[in-house]
């Protein structure tokens, strides 16, 4: 393949939680799953995948069950479809719901396209800030500093000249 998606991904349980994942747009949305797994270090779990709209309310819903055709409305199955299928466009969205019963989800938004680079292994992680949040326990999150306030702790250091005067 001769593009790669780049995906940010955020939770609304952690302000400071961030994932960037590079991956190829003809992945199914079953093996993304998969690869969000293994970068997240959760258990197996079932989830659904939503595409969302700009406001981020569902528009679509696919599932690792495959219900089949004959069942109106059923969600199709993520084994069918790819990430090209869902997003193809910059900014698209979806929702990525790893605990349905407490109603847990990871969203993510399509930010980049790019060409592979030739020695990098695809998918990966190309970003982390932030402890990902406990698969279980919404509670157990751990929070850490705003990415904006650690991005400027650089400039904090800066105390300037006090003997400098700009009028002579």
């Amino acid at each position: 393949m001769n593009i790669i998606f780049k995906y940010r991904m955020l939770s609304d349980e952690s302000d400071h939680f961030v994932r960037d994942f590079e991956v190829y747009p003809d992945m199914t949305l079953t093996e993304f799953h998969r690869f969000i797994l293994r970068a997240l270090r959760y258990d197996d779990c079932m989830v659904s995948i939503f595409k969302a709209d700009n406001e981020w309310r569902p528009v679509e819903e696919f599932s690792e069950i495959d219900l089949g055709d004959d069942v109106p409305g059923a969600p199709r199955c993520m084994d069918n479809v790819r990430l090209m299928d869902v997003n193809s466009d910059f900014h698209d969205r979806l929702i990525y719901t790893f605990d349905m019963l407490n109603n847990r989800s990871y969203y993510l938004e399509l930010i980049d396209m790019q060409r592979p680079v030739g020695d990098l292994t695809y998918p990966r992680v190309v970003f982390e800030h932030a402890p990902v949040p406990d698969q279980y326990d919404p509670e157990a999150t751990e929070e850490s500093g705003s990415i904006f306030e650690e991005m400027m702790s650089d400039y904090n250091e800066f105390d300037g000249d006090d003997s400098y005067d700009d009028e002579y």
